[in-house]
């Protein structure tokens, strides 16, 4: 694997497991009245949508290896440019249901040469 391919995938890594400590013993909630937490999350998806972009334009064999990876851009393009139509149970959602399976995925793929 190339170099700068992991490098997107570590960030990837990196902003999957900052969403999923920060939002550690919270519910949807907690995350619905807490603005520092939405914004924490949102800011670290982006990032994750980001380096996914940019990994699927210098490697699209690894990016093509996550589930949804264009459902995953997509969602960072949403959070960016549609920023006043974001749900926070939607939000949620991902984090509870996509978010421990991406993570199991980017360690996978960065577990091998």
């Amino acid at each position: 694997m190339q170099l700068e391919a992991r490098k997107y995938l570590f960030d990837m890594q990196q902003a999957a497991d900052l969403i999923a400590r920060f939002t550690e013993r919270r519910t949807v909630e907690d995350y619905a009245a807490d603005p520092m937490l939405r914004s924490a999350v949102e800011r670290q998806f982006e990032i994750l949508g980001e380096a996914l972009g940019k990994l699927k334009k210098s490697d699209p064999e690894i990016a093509g290896k996550i589930a949804d990876y264009r459902r995953i851009i997509a969602f960072r393009n949403v959070l960016i440019h549609g920023y006043d139509a974001i749900l926070d149970e939607v939000v949620w959602g991902i984090v509870e249901t996509q978010l421990p399976i991406l993570r199991t995925t980017l360690s996978e793929l960065l577990a091998t040469d």
